[in-house]
């Protein structure tokens, strides 16, 4: 028999005052109120989508934060937490549903107004959707307060303030955030406004919601007793909380990062008065109860609260509030992903067989639908999320985080199959009550049986012990809890083996990366040979060495170490690049990342050894180690009695110089050869620069996302290329003088990658720095001086890196540029061919041989696909060499240049009597000229260095009449 709801224990389900309130009534399960759940899904739908296609759009990382936060849980917080202020109060809200309805339109808009002046760069589109937002969040703890003031006193009536000190974090969140988006990333003012925009955010708008929510919505979820202090703790961490989170504000409103720390311990504390409680009500569950809400809004305050000791400590220990925005940006996926995605897909199993409503049988069926393999989907999750966050090899983060998208994924594929039960139940069936029957008024107390303190609306009472009933109710009890138990295990087992699939997939996707070689890793021979093949008897002893990887070299790197003896490597990186040991008997220790250490067992010595870093163009740059074996009386090669040749050891990120495959030459190149019907050049059309309305210097932001990309360079021949933003070359990117460039680099290559843009004038130091494979980094600068400027990748061998396709043209126009018909630029680089489909020979990088050159990363493309043009058409060509070693003379046969514009001043001014033939630019130099063509035909622009241009550096205007 279910116990009656009271004035003192409230059910999330059945309470209700007197009277139906709007947007309360059957929990939001009308027809009419249906849209408010579903514009939380439709939120949800948008950050699947956004998931994958982000590799395709702009600020993706911003707009997968912002659209599940800003968009899908803020929605819910504001739809929900109205509905159990209804519940707890037990008093309908002032304005009623419609201004209920107006406050989450406004939300609604103003999250999209600045969703859209992010993506448009129109800082008065972010302006309008902050000012909407926040009025939105300020009317509803207006109405809150007010409906408190009028409510009869209640055990769990001041829960509601949770929502109210919620709310009010929200309007001064996003007006740090509308400050944000004008621009400063990277400097300390900036880091400062970071800091406390997800402190008010994340930990006040969303964490103070949710932890207020669950104090009474975890015991509902879980079917048990509500502690009887919970809401008295509850209460008694609410201060706490909010004085933690005004704590970090002020640290960051006065530049004190130590306090934040002390504030986030604050805001800690506060977790765990809460988590206690829940924690306890979690040990009273039946098993049975432990279904996919459940686990998944546990598994939520777990990151929540690891996160918010995470975010504490990082920010004190970053050497500036600069460094600060970039450290909590790791804190992203736990914050995001681990805890508010979790905990409103948790939240939303529970809530949506109640928004769909129906007599207990059907929300009992739609229940068993939305939460199939809720075990299994909350390991996975959550297993696969702790395992991205270590320092894994790339390809084993890519599938780690396809598993666990996918397990977020299927809450939709669910929660739409659940709504068709649903309504085929209600169609077939047809409920003996119309409509849903948690919409009926609760059950007033009955005096003869008072309610017991504490007891959960949906909770029975106990039998008896001793007796006949009791024994038996036992015993059913006790068959659940065994039969939840088998799915459980079931669940474990797949949830592993998930996993244990997509490391395994990423392992063989990248084996280097991994550690995995042909060769033996890890050694482990009783006995080898020396050079003359004379057998060495392993002497029983164990040489350990320490080596560390610094400044491109190996250090020590000799190691002498007596034949017969087991030889174990202690490898530390104290680099800021990725580095990895191979030696030639194959031996490897795997990708080390920077601040790693791993330990190499080479096995038994009988010879000696060559080792070097196999990471592309390393070893070429002095990263090589000597094993000397003493007492073998021969130089020769050695090594282990089980070591291969090691032909293969040196596969995944190597360049084809240093001996996997035999490279290219230009002899294996048919420039001759056309690549093919339905062949496309790179468009070269500049775009004109961005111009503010107002004539405020422009703020340009682009994300440039390192990748590893196959890419044809010539007709049949593909190379693997490293990029920014998925080309060989990068983006052009173009503005004014004034403008403001903001770069947001991620690396998602599997070596460490860095930038430079000629463009901005500042220390090399931070924005420069070479970052780690999934890191990222914002990069702002003022342009200031006009001309082409060259970026490009700063790692080292730089000479590799630029040569792999990493660089590409900035345009900063001068002021008095006159406006032309057409504007084209062409980039030459340089091709120094690996083998078919690898990346560039390291060796011919460094002897400076190249194998072809090429305009815009394809030889002689604009042969096949001309550029246009018409007669006495003013045609401006941008003209950058990004070599690395090249020299370029930019001509055009059958044309004359009556200006040109060389590093940042004219050499020919327009208007004058004389004229230029050609474009002469060393490597990292740019200029423009400008011609008019007298009259129709094939034009050939090339390099008039002509070896160069027979190998590629060429192309043509085609001109019409």
């Amino acid at each position: 028999m279910t116990v009656p709801a009271s004035p003192e224990r409230p059910s999330l389900l059945t309470a209700r005052p007197a009277g139906p309130l709007p947007g309360t009534q059957k929990v939001g399960g009308t027809a009419r109120n249906l849209w408010l759940h579903a514009l939380v899904l439709g939120w949800f739908v948008a950050e699947a989508v956004l998931v994958v296609v982000h590799r395709f759009v702009p600020e993706a990382v911003w707009l997968m934060v912002h659209v599940l936060m800003l968009g899908a849980v803020s929605t819910a917080i504001l739809v929900w937490s109205q509905h159990f202020a209804d519940t707890m109060l037990r008093r309908q809200a002032p304005g009623g549903r419609p201004l209920h309805v107006a406050r989450l339109a406004a939300h609604t808009v103003g999250a999209l107004l600045v969703v859209a002046g992010l993506l448009t760069d129109v800082w008065s589109l972010v302006v309008a959707g902050g000012v909407l937002v926040g009025a939105g969040a300020l009317t509803h703890a207006t109405v809150l307060v007010l409906q408190g003031r009028g409510a009869l006193p209640s055990r769990f009536g001041r829960l509601v303030r949770y929502y109210v000190v919620a709310a009010a974090c929200l309007p001064v969140g996003v007006t740090l955030g509308v400050l944000m988006a004008r621009g400063g990333a990277g400097t300390e003012a900036y880091g400062r406004l970071y800091v406390a925009h997800v402190t008010l955010n994340v930990l006040g708008w969303v964490g103070l919601t949710v932890l207020g929510t669950l104090v009474l919505l975890w015991p509902t979820v879980l079917r048990t007793r509500i502690e009887p202090d919970a809401d008295v703790a509850a209460r008694r961490a609410l201060p706490v909380l909010a004085a933690g989170i005004l704590l970090v504000v002020a640290a960051c409103a006065v530049g004190w990062r130590p306090v934040v720390a002390a504030g986030a311990a604050v805001v800690l504390g506060g977790v765990l008065l809460v988590g206690r409680h829940l924690a306890s009500q979690g040990r009273a569950a039946q098993r049975g109860a432990w279904g996919f809400a459940a686990w998944s809004l546990a598994a939520s305050v777990g990151w929540f609260a690891g996160s918010v000791a995470a975010f504490g400590i990082q920010v004190a220990a970053a050497p500036s509030w600069a460094a600060a925005q970039d450290a909590i940006g790791g804190l992203l996926l736990p914050f995001v992903v681990g805890f508010a995605a979790q905990v409103l897909l948790g939240a939303l199993t529970y809530l949506v067989p109640v928004v769909l409503g129906g007599g207990p049988a059907r929300r009992r069926r739609t229940e068993a639908v939305v939460g199939a393999g809720g075990a299994y989907r909350v390991l996975v999750a959550n297993g696969g999320l702790a395992l991205y966050l270590l320092p894994l090899p790339s390809w084993v983060r890519v599938g780690l985080s396809l598993v666990v998208f996918a397990t977020f994924l299927a809450f939709l594929v669910l929660a739409l199959r659940a709504v068709f039960v649903s309504r085929g139940d209600a169609v077939t069936r047809g409920d003996a009550v119309s409509g849903d029957d948690a919409s009926l008024p609760a059950a007033a107390p009955s005096p003869a049986r008072p309610p017991v303190p504490g007891a959960a609306s949906l909770t029975t009472a106990a039998p008896p012990l001793g007796t006949r009933r009791g024994d038996a109710a036992r015993a059913v009890a006790a068959r659940r809890d065994a039969q939840a138990r088998r799915p459980l295990a079931g669940a474990v087992t797949a949830a592993v083996a998930t996993l244990a699939l997509a490391v395994v997939g990423g392992v063989a996707a990248d084996p280097v990366a991994a550690g995995v070689g042909s060769g033996v890793v890890g050694g482990g021979a009783v006995a080898g040979t020396g050079g003359a093949g004379v057998p060495v008897a392993a002497t029983g002893r164990t040489t350990t060495v320490q080596v560390e990887a610094a400044d491109m070299r190996f250090v020590p790197d000799t190691i002498t170490v007596p034949a017969g003896d087991r030889l174990v490597v202690e490898l530390t990186n104290t680099d800021d690049d990725v580095h990895d040991l191979v030696l030639e008997d194959g031996t490897t220790s795997g990708r080390v990342a920077p601040g790693e250490t791993v330990t190499v067992d080479v096995g038994v010595v009988g010879g000696d050894l060559d080792g070097w870093c196999s990471v592309a163009g390393h070893r070429l740059m002095g990263m090589t180690l000597t094993i000397d074996a003493e007492g073998t009386g021969s130089e020769g090669s050695g090594g282990t009695l089980a070591a291969g040749d090691g032909t293969d050891a040196h596969h995944g990120h190597t360049s084809a110089g240093s001996g996997e495959e035999d490279s290219l030459a230009a002899s294996d190149v048919d420039l001759m050869t056309h690549p093919g019907d339905g062949f496309t050049a790179r468009d070269a059309t500049l775009a004109p620069a961005e111009i503010d309305p107002a004539g405020e210097p422009v703020v340009h932001r682009r994300t440039l996302t390192v990748t590893e990309t196959v890419q044809e360079v010539a007709p049949g021949v593909e190379q693997t290329v490293w990029t920014f933003g998925g080309t060989a070359p990068g983006p052009v990117l173009r503005g004014k003088i004034g403008d403001v460039f903001e770069i947001t680099l991620v690396n998602d290559g599997t070596i460490g990658h860095s930038v430079d843009f000629h463009a901005g004038a500042l220390a090399p130091d931070e924005p420069m720095r070479t970052i780690a494979p999934g890191e990222s980094l914002v990069y702002r600068f003022t342009a200031t001086r006009a001309g082409i400027w060259m970026y490009h990748c700063s790692t080292m061998p730089m000479s590799l890196h630029i040569a792999n396709g990493m660089f590409g043209a900035v345009v900063v126009d001068p002021p008095d540029l006159a406006p032309v018909d057409r504007e084209y630029v062409v980039v030459q680089s340089e091709l120094y061919l690996g083998a078919q489909g690898a990346s560039a020979d390291d060796a011919k990088v460094a002897a400076a041989e190249p194998d072809l050159l090429a305009f815009n990363g394809y030889a002689n493309q604009y042969r096949y696909d001309p550029l246009d043009a018409r007669i006495g058409e003013r045609v401006r060509v941008w003209v950058l060499d990004a070599g690395p070693n090249r020299p370029s003379a930019f001509h055009v046969v059958g044309g004359q240049f009556d200006t040109v514009y060389h590093e940042g001043a004219y050499s020919l001014p327009a208007g004058t009597a004389g004229g230029s033939q050609v474009l002469g630019l060393l490597p990292a130099q740019g200029g423009f000229v400008e011609l008019a063509f007298p009259e129709a035909g094939t034009y050939p622009f090339v390099t008039h260095a002509m070896s160069d241009a027979e190998r590629g550096a060429s192309g043509a205007f085609a001109v019409a009449p």
